[in-house]
């Protein structure tokens, strides 16, 4: 059939079933230059509509210009105005959004009278035949009756359809495997930070969805009921020494929160009662250790990502990847040594340790294993090898690559300063909570604090032997007693704190010069002095729990943890600015009511004295300041989450 006239409504209809918006219709119109109409005919009066025309060119199904641009085939015509097209297009617009609303008005209607026509429906007395309804559930059917229908008819096809429903599951991104390789872990072992870190970081890394594995030393002093637990994974012979001697190496696992725990095993090594003895024993034991550790992974057909090592007692681990290891599965893994105090660095004769390492000779060389000509330097090697050091704080990480933070690497470490990263650490927020603490005489949360912290004060103070007075301000001290916990600042400003108003208590063992010093103290100043010479987990709750401020004046502290305790029982603490102290504890702005903690910058007892005298100054006379630094200290987030993350985002 041939096109001999076009109506305009016809075709604004035909534009109006191709186009959903006004610019679609418009950019139509822009083509219609090229769509023939009669000459002499206005476009107005047209004889036949564009939809019978589009019957007969099939371009119902797709009424598109370019398919009615065919049309274009006829003679004699000329071009329809545009300006008539528009004006139909958006009259017939309007004429469209009536007719929608009076449907909208009908439905409303019908759904108004739904109920009542429900309620004929179940009054019908008449049996109804059955209906079957099959939900989405494969091979389970349901059958509802239509004259009464029970809940659980109902209900069943209702749940089935639900669980159709995909949940949507957070993008956690690519799983990762982390090893990680260290001398001790809460709850089997521990002697310090190393410990809590080594328990509460693979924890938490295990949440972001990285598969982790910790491999420890199977030591005997490991709690039986750890022990009982344990599961047997294999055993082999490894060859250690120079010489080529060997060596059994047995695998026990243990497993909890998301975590997979590997001992290894051998009593020639781990017979002994301490983790550690004295460096004699613990070269050997730790280069058996280290390369231990990698033959397991290998061993269990387990290769990780990144291979996770701490401290000298790990360091030779970035060594052996990359020599002893190298052509095996393990050796594609990365390494991160972690340092978390750089005092012990694992340094004694070469000989020896080139002996029980059995590492190559071009290890030994003064840019990675040798130190003072005649020893080797367990941690300087693992920090040449490694593929990235990071410190347990961002001022940590500058103040080691100084001369008075640097012990003797200052040197070795600004050389590899492109590769030192500081991630501050966190606490385990279970266990360390008062909201939840069984042993606290009164648990609370940052809304009870004030007032249930006024019983855990007396609680101590009973306990303890202290003179009970909830108006003294209570000063504790969580420690190991040793010079680089500024104890001797602490020694030179006891005399001038002690008054009447104050209280100290002080927990811990270390160098027996503090210890008597501190018997001393309590002998002198009874009832507000109390020296608890030993380490008591519960002692140490409820001290952070009942007292009002902590003191931790460290001469230099990588991290440290009693100040973010403190600050999660809300201890106020006084530290002195270094390492974690510094980046953890904002000092205390009197003018606009913000910080989290007195503070003080060089090591002198004058600079301590004076902290002290701030913070009781500020306890004594504005108490409602105080109290807003006690809330502000609980609600800070001292939990592993965003170290964590930083610790995914390196690997």
């Amino acid at each position: 059939m041939e096109i001999t006239s076009i109506n305009t409504e016809s075709l604004s209809r035909m534009f109006l079933a191709g186009a959903k918006n006004l610019e679609a219709k418009k950019e139509w119109i822009n083509e219609l230059n090229v769509f023939p109409v009669p000459d002499g005919d206005t476009g107005t009066n047209m004889s036949m509509t564009i939809m019978s025309a589009a019957r007969e060119v099939g371009a119902l199904s797709n009424p598109t210009m370019k398919e009615l641009a065919k049309a274009r085939k006829m003679r004699g015509v000329s071009t329809l105005k545009k300006g008539d097209l528009i004006d139909a297009m958006l009259e017939l617009d309007e004429q469209e959004e009536q007719k929608e609303a009076a449907e909208e008005a009908r439905e409303e209607v019908k759904e108004e009278k739904k109920p009542a026509a429900k309620k004929a429906e179940v009054e019908v007395k008449e049996p109804v035949k059955k209906v079957e309804i099959e939900t989405k559930v494969p091979a389970k059917k349901v059958a509802v009756k239509a004259e009464a229908p029970s809940k659980k008819e109902v209900a069943e096809p209702q749940i089935a359809v639900k669980q159709d429903i995909p949940m949507e599951q957070p993008d956690l991104g690519p799983r990762r495997s982390v090893a990680f390789i260290g001398s001790e872990c809460y709850p089997f072992v521990k002697t310090g930070g190393l410990g809590d870190v080594m328990y509460a970081l693979p924890k938490a890394l295990a949440k972001l969805n990285l598969d982790v594995k910790v491999i420890l030393p199977r030591y005997k002093c490991i709690p039986q009921k750890f022990q009982e637990k344990m599961e047997y994974r294999g055993s082999f012979d490894m060859s250690l020494c120079s010489d080529g001697k060997q060596y059994y190496v047995g695998i026990m696992e243990y497993q909890e929160d998301g975590v997979v725990y590997d001992f290894i095993d051998n009593d020639e090594f781990f017979s002994w009662g301490n983790p550690y003895t004295n460096l004699i024993d613990d070269i050997p034991k730790f280069c058996y250790f280290a390369k231990a550790s990698l033959a397991a992974l290998n061993y269990l057909d387990w290769t990780p990502d990144v291979v996770h090592c701490h401290d000298w007692q790990a360091a030779l681990v970035p060594l052996y990847l990359r020599t002893c290891f190298q052509d095996t599965d393990v050796g594609r893994a990365i390494s991160v040594l972690t340092i978390h105090n750089l005092k012990f660095q694992g340094i004694y004769d070469r000989k020896m340790i080139q002996y029980w390492s059995g590492l190559p000779d071009y290890v030994f060389n003064k840019d990675c294993m040798i130190q003072n000509w005649l020893d080797a330097n367990m941690l300087k090697g693992g920090i040449a090898y490694s593929n990235k050091v990071t410190t347990v704080s961002n001022t940590y990480a500058w103040e080691i690559q100084t001369e008075e933070y640097g012990e003797g690497l200052a040197e070795h470490l600004r050389y590899h300063n492109n590769k030192i990263l500081g991630i501050v650490n966190g606490i385990d927020t279970d266990i360390w909570n008062p909201a939840t603490d069984k042993l606290l005489a009164a648990d609370y949360d940052e809304k009870s604090a004030i007032k249930n912290k006024k019983i855990n004060k007396k609680a101590l103070q009973e306990s303890l032997g202290l003179d009970v007075d909830e108006h003294k301000m209570v000063i504790g001290l969580i420690s190991r007693l040793t010079n680089q916990k500024g104890l001797d600042l602490v020694n030179d400003v006891i005399p001038g704190i002690m008054d009447e108003h104050t209280q100290v208590v002080v927990l811990g063992t270390g160098d027996s010069q503090y210890e008597n010093t501190f018997r001393y103290y309590e002998n002198k100043y009874k009832g507000n002095f109390c020296a608890y010479i030993a380490y008591n987990e519960n002692v140490a709750h409820n001290i952070y729990a009942g007292c009002d401020a902590l003191l931790v004046p460290s001469r230099f502290e990588p991290c440290g943890l009693t100040q973010l305790i403190a600050m999660r029982y809300g201890a106020v603490p006084i530290v002195r600015e270094t390492g974690g102290l510094k980046d953890t504890v904002q000092p205390y702005n009197m003018f606009e009511n913000t910080g989290n903690g007195f503070t003080f910058d060089r090591y002198e007892s004058g600079l301590l004295y004076d902290a002290i005298n701030r913070a009781k100054t500020l306890y004594f006379e504005n108490r409602k300041s105080w109290d807003d630094m006690v809330i502000r200290d609980m609600n800070k987030d001292v939990s592993w989450e965003k170290s964590a993350k930083q610790y995914k985002d390196m690997y």
